[in-house]
């Protein structure tokens, strides 16, 4: 059960790598940049130019600041990023840790401002496709209970997203919707971890209705399947079976998107049909994601690479489908156009929607200088935890040297004295689900990695519900 547990947090959490933690030690002030061997400037004006060329004096020109990254209030400070986001149908915001007031509070003042000036009308995040059908029912139609819901769908490993500062989001959400009802700002959940008693339903409702030949076959496929406890100890009682009997399993549920897709919709059924088929689609992704065998090392990196794929298919899926623009929350090594870490993720849910949408995705990362935050411990209890300012040579040391305390950067416009470090590897703080976490220090290339950077200066940990 220990190796379950493991791997209910390595697959029901929002992953991303933990990176090496910038000691305490205070920050020194920024210096002119003096190549090596070269003389010191010899006065004011040279002194002035040197700096300039710095990297963080350079991105200083195109950064601009943020007001605040609390969600309410004006609006205007971000006309900058949605001129950055120009035509694209989906924005990834990122977040280096999973659990810290600011990164939620920015992405809902991002969402509110691209909501009301931009046309996105989806919000999406690493939680299952059936936890999305439910709060989507909720935001649309007031169905169940807010606090409930919640409580039922962020539980266990996916408890980061039951916080204070996601409900006021989602509250954000359901008000808008009920001033804008033929209008409504919808939510998507995109994640493969777990597939609700709801899909099984909506699926067996469909076939009765529409293709009751198909539906004594249906039956028999998800015969055992549907979930009648809570995610996590179905997911932990579902990893107990014998490898052979979950590849039996996904097999299974394999035929039965292949029997939904021999007879398709026509007319007036094609929506309906193209609905059923998605969510057997997402019941498949969860059982061939439990199908890897976990004992075998080798298997780690296909299982993350099938994760991170049909994220992205799911997210391209309802774009296409409903024609909604949406913001994409998740973390940095997740929306990222490169992996962060190539062992364990050899392509991720960014780099696959580059490919899909081209221009049409764009990838927002989301660092910060010092602050805290929650994850879980060693022990896997959930804790807070703090870290000091970034070490010099860091990544976060040079972007906390920009002239705003927080800022938005937009990378493909940067100058040229900027470029050349864009373009260097830099060790980034990226926090995963566990702290320490399962790869340290890293180093990535952000002009390969993200097309916008937000900087935060501090972080303070989010405020957990339950």
């Amino acid at each position: 059960m220990n190796m379950h547990k493991a791997l209910l947090t390595a697959l029901l959490v929002p992953l991303g790598a933990t990176l090496a933690v910038a000691p305490t030690a205070s920050a020194a002030p920024p210096a002119a940049s003096v190549s090596a061997g070269a003389a010191a400037p010899a006065g004011p004006e040279e002194a002035a130019a040197a700096a300039f060329r710095s990297p963080e004096a350079a991105l200083g020109r195109v950064a601009h600041p943020l007001r605040t990254t609390e969600p309410r209030g004006g609006l205007a400070d971000l006309r900058p990023f949605g001129r950055m986001v120009g035509d694209a149908q989906v924005v990834g915001l990122g977040e280096a840790t999973h659990s810290s007031h600011e990164f939620f509070t920015v992405k809902h003042r991002v969402l509110r401002y691209l909501v009301e000036e931009k046309g996105f009308r989806a919000f999406a995040l690493e939680a299952p496709w059936s936890t999305g059908l439910r709060l989507d029912a909720y935001l649309l139609r007031g169905e169940g209970d807010l606090k409930q819901i919640m409580d039922e769908e962020f539980r266990g490993d996916y408890r980061w997203w039951n916080n204070a500062e996601y409900r006021d989001l989602f509250r954000w959400m359901r008000a808008y919707n009920v001033k804008h009802p033929k209008d409504p700002v919808r939510f998507v959940g995109d994640d493969g971890g777990f597939a609700g008693a709801e899909l099984y339903d909506k699926v067996s409702a469909y076939a009765a209705k529409a293709r009751p030949e198909l539906a004594p076959r249906l039956t028999e496929l998800y015969r055992g399947l549907r979930p009648a406890t809570d995610a996590e100890t179905y997911v932990s009682d579902y990893l107990s079976k014998p490898i052979a009997e979950r590849k039996e399993l996904a097999e299974r549920t394999g035929r039965a998107v292949d029997l939904l897709k021999q007879r398709p919709g026509t007319g007036a059924d094609a929506d309906a049909h193209a609905w059923a088929l998605q969510h057997a689609t997402a019941i498949h992704q969860m059982t061939t994601l439990y199908a890897f065998d976990w004992d075998d090392p080798k298997n780690i990196s296909d299982a993350m690479l099938h994760r991170d794929r049909i994220m992205a298919e799911n997210i391209a899926w309802w774009q296409q489908r409903t024609g909604d623009k949406i913001v994409l929350a998740a973390h940095n090594s997740h929306l990222a156009l490169k992996t962060y870490v190539p062992g364990h993720y050899p392509k991720v849910q960014g780099g696959f929607l580059r490919e899909r949408l081209g221009a049409g995705y764009l990838s927002v990362g989301l660092t910060f200088d010092r602050g805290s935050f929650n994850a879980s411990g060693q022990d896997g209890g959930a804790r807070r935890f703090t870290v000091g300012p970034a070490a010099p040579g860091t990544a976060e040391h040079t972007l906390d040297r920009v002239r705003h305390r927080d800022c938005v950067v937009d990378l493909r416009n940067a100058p040229a004295a900027a470029r050349a470090w864009l373009a260097a590897p830099h060790t980034v703080k990226n926090i995963g689900a566990t702290y320490p976490g399962i790869a340290d220090a890293p180093q990535i290339r952000l002009a390969d990695s993200h097309d916008v950077l937000i900087h935060l200066h501090r972080v303070e940990a989010a405020r957990m519900l339950k």
